[in-house]
C-alpha cells in the first residue's frame, strides 16, 4: 500500500496541549451553528411555534385568574390550586421557549410534556367534554401537542445530550 504524501509520520505526531490563555480565548468565541433547515421546515416550525404558543398563552389568563372552568378542572382532579399554578407556569415557560428561536428545542419539550399531561387528564379524570364545551379544550390540547412534537422533532439535534442513532 502506498503511503500518503499528505500525512505526517507517526513518529512526528505531537498532541495538542493548549495553554490556559488559548483555552480562555477559545471560550470567548461564539460559534453559530449552520442553518440547516429548509425553507419548508422553517415555515412549519414558525407556524407550529406560533399556534402552540398562542393556544397556551390564551389559556394562561384562565389559569392565573382562577376562572370557574379552570377551578372546576383542577378540583375534579383534586389538585386545585397548586397544580393550576404549576401548569400555568409550565405553559408560560413553554410559550417563551417556542417564541425564542434559540430555545425552541426546550419549548417543544415543555409543550409536549404539558399537553401530554392535559390529554392524559382528559382521557382519565375529566372526560372529553368539560362543562358543555363539546371537546374544545381536548382538541386544543391535541393541536398544541402535535405542534410541540413537530417543533421538538425538527429541533432534536439542538437538544443537549442528543445522540442521533441514524444519519438523517
Amino acid at each position: 500500500m502506498k503511503a500518503s504524501r499528505h500525512l505526517e509520520k507517526l513518529e512526528h505526531f505531537k498532541a495538542y496541549n493548549p495553554t490556559a490563555a488559548q483555552l480562555w480565548e477559545a471560550q470567548q468565541h461564539e460559534v453559530e451553528e449552520a442553518d440547516t433547515f429548509t425553507r419548508r421546515q422553517k415555515v412549519v416550525i414558525g407556524i407550529c411555534s406560533l399556534v402552540a404558543a398562542a393556544i397556551m398563552i390564551e389559556t394562561l389568563f384562565f389559569k392565573f385568574t382562577g376562572a370557574a372552568e379552570s377551578k372546576y378542572i383542577f378540583s375534579k382532579m383534586g389538585t386545585e390550586p397548586w397544580m393550576r399554578w404549576t401548569q400555568g407556569i409550565w405553559e408560560l415557560l413553554a410559550s417563551i421557549g417556542l417564541l425564542l428561536p434559540r430555545m425552541r428545542w426546550a419549548g417543544g419539550i415543555l409543550t409536549t410534556g404539558a399537553m401530554a399531561a392535559a390529554i392524559l387528564s382528559h382521557m382519565t379524570w375529566l372526560g372529553y367534554s368539560i362543562q358543555g364545551d363539546h371537546g374544545l379544550l381536548f382538541c386544543m390540547a391535541l393541536v398544541t401537542f402535535a405542534c410541540g412534537v413537530t417543533v421538538m422533532w425538527l429541533h432534536r439535534h439542538h437538544i443537549p445530550g442528543y445522540v442521533p442513532t441514524s444519519p438523517y
